[in-house]
């Protein structure tokens, strides 16, 4: 039976010397992931809409036997191309991948996430990467999943529990606004650095490669 999703690409590796494993992110559907049989040979239809990052609507035959499914057909709709023209951008979108495959089971829809990432890689693509484009992710993605921190229950200065909020509460444009001092973002980092271990067990990879060498 022939399924059909809109969804992100998450990440991708070989399977064998044709064939891809696409891991996606979609709405209805929580995160699935698909072989594309023959996707890494030059004149194959998947040609050029299997890379991080891409979003498109797609269709897939679903396995009766395992969590790995057929991919058939793939619609290109956004590729993100800003995300590929400076490392720290891709380093912060491979967190936040990294972070969500961590936090999330397959086949368990969360519909906001989809959206989340959506925005979250719209704005890093139009905007520079800084530290608090990541706090503001984790801290919208943590209350998606149920996991909210209270600012106010922590040790944080005043300000930067002020700066906390308004990283979890407003939209992109807003939290580009923001300009934390050196030594909030140092407070901000280990604040959630702390919360993060203490809930997930361990830290999403990459964290300390998208804050940056200089945090």
């Amino acid at each position: 039976m022939t399924e059909s999703a809109n969804g992100l690409i998450l990440r991708t590796r070989p399977l064998t010397e044709t064939s891809l494993i696409v891991h996606w992110l979609t709405p209805e559907l929580g995160r699935i992931a698909t072989v594309a049989k023959g996707a890494r040979r030059p004149k194959s239809p998947f040609a050029g809409k299997l890379d991080l990052f891409y979003t498109a609507d797609f269709s897939f035959n679903r396995s009766r036997h395992s969590a790995l499914h057929t991919l058939r057909e793939v619609k290109l709709r956004e590729t993100h191309r800003p995300l590929r023209e400076d490392i720290l951008r891709l380093q912060q979108a491979a967190y936040a991948a990294a972070f969500i495959e961590q936090a999330t089971e397959t086949d368990t829809p969360l519909p906001g996430l989809l959206a989340l990432m959506e925005n979250f890689l719209a704005a890093l693509c139009g905007t520079p990467a800084i530290p608090q484009t990541v706090f503001a992710f984790e801290l919208k993605l943590l209350r998606e999943l149920g996991l909210e921190p209270d600012p106010a229950e922590t040790r944080l200065t005043p300000g930067a529990r002020q700066i906390a909020r308004r990283l979890a509460d407003d939209d992109w444009p807003q939290i580009f606004r923001v300009k934390p001092a050196a030594a909030q973002i140092v407070e901000l980092r280990q604040w959630l650095h702390g919360f993060l271990i203490s809930h997930l067990g361990r830290l999403p990879r990459g964290r300390m490669a998208a804050l940056g060498e200089a945090i």
